[in-house]
């Protein structure tokens, strides 16, 4: 899925940024609510979490990729994290749903690719859980993968991801900084009718709060009307859904996954991905009617942890209660729209299957545009005046 605004984003791919791109929305000054980011402003500020990518730019055709994300290094098996999806618009192909839903948990590394190399990435994911000794008993396997549509600049049809594709992803996973815009799972998708791919963001609560973070990465590929901290961006830009024609298409889906050291079982995992939308919302996205919008949420916590086998029938575990739980949404509500417009700066234009052109967010022109509404704009890599990020 693409919209036909892309036609006429191709008109941009000639304009020479006076701003460097490939940075976080905050480099130039403009922070999203209220909430600090952690170190690396990504999923990966979450203790244990760690990211995975494999990248296939291949001809001409060629346009898709992997992103795997492992809630620590390790036998995930053997030692379940408690887990839960919400589903914002259930066009797509989650795999893993449904026991989530049931049991609570993950039990493989996350995996995000293409609509039709689904399959593919389940296989390996079950050949990665197999490589593991201890596992040697095991019969059931529940592989978690989600997907956007690349079939606009990438040869879906072709299916070129392989299972070593996944592999290499899974064994490449670390921590620290996460390559974002057209990387992994986000080398072919567009958002808004510009360039998408893979974003990711993180909000540290104070000690006061209990000092837990939440990071979230997201795979945007779906339409609406871009919205950045407030901002119409899209409309100043004349560039948005029903802009043009009323055929324009806002389809295309958008997989969000949300991290936690927070010790939550599955239920308020559920409630803390509800809020995940609401930071979708708040970029312009609409949820369309083709559009795929699932949220899986996890928590790191080793006090939450399930083991495959236990000694007791019965488990004791220290979770939140329900009125600690705001801080958390507030949190994810803020990371995740900030991971959506990451995943927008990051990205670079690109031509794809059957020449298909697809322009990136003119980044200059957004910063002018915020600047003219009062951000303190500064340019990418120099300290932020007084008050930076913030509305005056």
């Amino acid at each position: 899925m693409v919209s036909r605004l892309v036609v006429a984003a191709i008109l941009l791919l000639g304009c020479a940024p006076a701003f460097a791109q490939h940075q976080d929305l905050r480099a130039y000054g403009i922070d999203i609510g209220v909430l600090q980011p952690g170190r690396w402003n990504a999923i990966t500020d979450v203790p244990g979490v760690r990211v995975g990518q494999k990248t296939l730019i291949q001809g001409h055709d060629v346009r898709t990729g992997v992103t795997a994300i492992l809630p620590y290094p390790g036998n995930i098996f053997r030692d379940k994290v408690p887990a839960a999806v919400y589903v914002g618009n259930g066009f797509g192909k989650l795999t893993g749903a449904t026991q989530i839903a049931e049991l609570g948990n993950i039990e493989t590394p996350i995996v995000l690719t293409n609509t039709l190399s689904v399959p593919t990435a389940a296989d390996a994911l079950i050949d990665y859980t197999f490589s593991f000794p201890a596992n040697a008993d095991v019969l059931s396997v529940n592989p978690v993968v989600g997907e956007t549509n690349d079939g606009y600049l990438n040869d879906i049809r072709g299916r070129h991801v392989t299972k070593q594709d996944v592999l290499d992803a899974i064994k490449s996973a670390q921590t620290g900084r996460v390559a974002q815009g057209d990387v992994g799972a986000g080398t072919g998708t567009v958002a808004f009718g510009y360039k998408g791919g893979i974003g990711t963001s993180s909000r540290k609560l104070p000690a006061s709060l209990g000092g837990y973070t939440v990071g979230v990465l997201v795979q945007t590929n779906f339409g609406g009307v871009l919205d950045i901290a407030g901002v119409p961006v899209g409309k100043l830009l004349h560039h948005y859904y029903l802009s043009d024609k009323l055929n324009d298409s806002p389809d295309g889906s958008c997989m969000i996954v949300v991290a936690t050291d927070a010790p939550l079982a599955s239920r308020n995992l559920e409630r803390l991905a509800k809020r995940a939308i609401l930071g979708l919302a708040k970029t312009g996205g609409i949820e369309s009617n083709g559009s795929g919008d699932y949220v899986i949420a996890f928590s790191t916590n080793k006090a939450v942890r399930m083991p495959y086998q236990a000694a007791s029938p019965l488990r004791q575990e220290k979770v939140l209660r329900n009125d600690a739980m705001s801080p958390l949404f507030m949190a994810t509500i803020e990371a995740t729209e900030e991971a959506i417009i990451n995943s927008l700066f990051h990205a670079q234009s690109m031509t794809g299957r059957d020449h298909h052109q697809v322009a990136a967010l003119t980044v200059d022109k957004v910063l002018e545009i915020m600047r003219q509404r009062g951000y303190p704009v500064v340019e990418s890599g120099k300290p932020a005046p007084a008050g930076a990020g913030s509305k005056p």
